[in-house]
Order: structure tokens, then sequence, then C-alpha cells
């Protein structure tokens, strides 16, 4: 069975339009049913929670089916798990500012050289309170994270590992459970970005094992919004933020100064209908009524689409000579279709502007992934030429761009 893009497409009404989006990385388009949801929110429960009266209840009650939905969509154990904001920067941010008062001076934290600055910056700023970091750097050879180089770096007081789940440049998925285990053996606990993989296969933190989780909603087809999951009993023990009077028990409250963006949480059940629907059509009466089990068959297709049209790209760039793809070479399933390139001898900020005629959006730079963008001696080059696919673009669309290509490269 493929995934039925005629269908797909018709749930992204900016698709509809003249441009073809490949900067996906920095924002997908918005399903339709996300603003359905959105607008559903603000028409007729634009409302406080907490009330007696039948539409805050009602606003209350939305709030807590959309949670419910997100715990679905990541497979967290409860919805108690689950907190919502308005960035994977900010949420990640407030669980270093929040997670560091159970540490003490000297306690060690591990960071990569390879993550978005969102995963490490939090956790270096910690450095003021005395907290020690460690830097585990990806092998120049490979480009890849290896666990004989951690093992050096880890102590008695390792408290944190922090790392991604998939490169935002070189699209590279982690070994995330194998990394995880690892981590818990030696005492410590995992703190993952996820924001570059949750668009391409399904999270599931309960197999993962991991303790924290962060990813972006604008980048898994809703608005700009995020989430973090912690177990809950790490988030139980952490002091929250929140005024002096919500309670330690309060979670995930707590977390969420000001309270959480209602309509925007709320909005985020959209793509619950999305997944859900896909999953009848592709699978008609073979469908389970489990939402939990649609997500997985809707992302098994997903997944086999994105890896044709990421072979379809990475087979062109990598048989121009004058051509570096960074990361694997071949799409599979330990690599998404994010695809980062240099060109011999070209300023990589010369290139999107070439394409922009053709009205297909790509991107040059470091995606604030800049640590690894020096390490790899790449900043003089204005960092990289990114193409980053999701599953609505199609084979067409990556055949108009090799065109493109072939007037520039």
């Amino acid at each position: 069975m493929i995934l039925n893009l005629d269908k797909v497409r018709q749930y992204f009404p900016a698709l509809a339009g003249e441009w073809t989006f490949f900067d996906n990385a920095g924002g997908s388009q918005t399903l339709k049913k996300v603003v359905d949801r959105i607008s559903e929110f603000l028409l007729t429960s634009d409302v406080q929670l907490g009330a007696s009266y039948a539409i805050s209840q009602l606003a209350g009650e939305r709030l807590a089916l959309a949670t419910r939905g997100m715990a679905t969509f990541i497979n967290a154990k409860s919805p108690r798990e689950v907190v919502m904001g308005p960035s994977t920067t900010m949420m990640l941010k407030v669980l270093s500012m929040c997670l560091s008062q159970t540490f003490a001076p000297g306690d060690e934290i591990i960071v990569t050289n390879c993550d978005h600055e969102a995963n490490i910056g939090a956790w270096v700023a910690l450095e003021e309170q005395g907290m020690k970091i460690k830097v585990w750097q990806i092998c120049p050879d490979t480009l890849e994270l290896h666990l004989e180089d951690l093992e050096p770096l880890m102590s008695q007081r390792t408290k944190l590992v922090a790392l991604t789940h998939a490169s935002n440049i070189l699209g590279t998925i982690n070994p995330i459970k194998k990394i995880a285990a690892f981590v818990h053996e030696r005492g410590a606990m995992i703190c993952v970005d996820g924001v570059a993989y949750a668009p391409h296969r399904l999270v599931d933190v309960q197999d993962l094992d991991v303790d924290f989780y962060a990813l972006s909603f604008y980048k898994v087809y809703g608005p700009h919004h995020a989430l973090l999951y912690g177990k809950e009993e790490h988030l139980l023990k952490m002091p929250g933020l929140n005024h002096y009077f919500i309670t330690q028990t309060d979670i995930p409250y707590k977390f969420q100064l000001g309270n959480v963006n209602f309509e925007l949480s709320y909005g985020m059940l959209g793509l619950c209908d999305y997944l859900s629907e896909l999953a009848q059509i592709h699978y008609g009466n073979q469908t389970t009524t489990d939402l939990r089990s649609q997500m997985v068959q809707v992302f098994d297709l997903i997944s086999m689409h994105e890896e044709k049209i990421g072979d379809r790209l990475l087979d062109y760039l990598n048989d121009k000579s004058n051509v570096r793809v960074l990361g694997q070479l071949k799409a599979n399933h330990t690599r998404v279709p994010t695809i980062s390139f240099v060109v011999d001898g070209i300023d990589s900020s010369t290139i999107p502007i070439k394409i922009d005629p053709h009205y297909i959006g790509i991107r040059y730079g470091d995606f604030y992934a800049k640590r690894l963008i020096e390490y790899l001696g790449l900043a003089s080059q204005n960092g990289i030429v990114r193409v980053s696919m999701v599953h609505y673009n199609t084979l067409e669309e990556v055949d108009r761009l090799i065109e493109a290509f072939e007037q520039v490269l």
C-alpha cells in the first residue's frame, strides 16, 4: 500500500497555491483540521477555565481532550506527563531552570555539538550555577554520535545527557532507545529534542524510555506551539516556575506560566483527526478503532513515501561531483528527508535565491545548529543548503527542484 498523495494534499490548503514547500524543517504547512479546531475553540468556548458556568466547563473539557490526544500522539503513560507551551526552545529552558534546582554544584550535564541550540544552550547556561558541562562530539568521519565516545564522558556526577532524535542538518536518526538504556545504566537521565523527528516518524516515549522529550507543533502540521514530555516522577520532583500557591503536584500547570494557550492546544486535535481519517482512507475495514494504532498505520505509509522522495533527490545530488551531501547518502530507516549539502566553491547563500523564481522554497544557513556548522568548517561558506521534505511532497515536486538545480549547481 502507498500513501494517497491526492487525498493527503487536500488537507493542506496552502498546497493548492503555486509554491512548492521544501523548507518544512523550518515549519510545515498547517492542516485545515487544525485551523478548524482553533476556530471552534475561539468562536464557541473562548473563556477562562475553572468556572462553574457551562461554557467554561466546555473549555476545560476541550483542553483536557487535547492533552489526552497529544499524550496518545507521543504514547505517554498519562496526560499529566504532557506540558504544552510556546516553543521547544522555551520548554527546554523552563525544564533546565526547574530541573537544575534538583542538582548540586559540580554535577555534570552532557550535551552534543550537533544539536539545535535549544537543547544545548539551556544546559550550558547552568555553568553559572556551578554545573559542569561536557560535550559529546560527533565522529568527524561518520558524522554520527558513537557510544564509545560518550562512555569516557560519564561519571558518577553525570545527571543528564541531552541530544537530538534526528539532526535538523544531517537528517540522521540517532538510536535513542539504545542511548537511553546506556545512560540509565549509568544512573543519569536523558533529554531528547524530537523537533526534527516528529514530522517523519511516530514518537513513542515509553518504548524509547526517555526521561524528557520535546517537539514543536509548527513542524508537525500545526501552529506555533510546542510540547514537553517528562516522566511523571520527574515532573513531580521538580519545583515549578508558576505562582507560589500552585502546588508541587499540580502538573503540568506548575510549568505553564500565565497558563497554556488554550486554542492552540485544542487545535492540535486536528492532527489526531487527520491521522485517524488517513488511516480510514487507506485501510478501510482493516482500520483499527484505536487512535494510537491508526497513527502507527499512517506513519508506516509516511515513512515509506518519504524514503522514495528522499532517495530521488539524494541520487541526483550524489551524482554531482561538485556537491557534498552531509549525512547518510541514502534514505532509510535511520534518516529523514532533511537533506543538506554544500557546493564546491559556491557560497550557500547564493543558491536558494536562484531557486526562488521557480516558486520553490528552500533555505541556507546554520539553522540554529551553529556549533555543528562551525565544527564542520562551513561557517565561512554561509552554512549549508537545506531541502527539507515531508510526506505531502511529491516525486513530481522533487523533479521540478532537480530541473531548477540543473541551472544552478
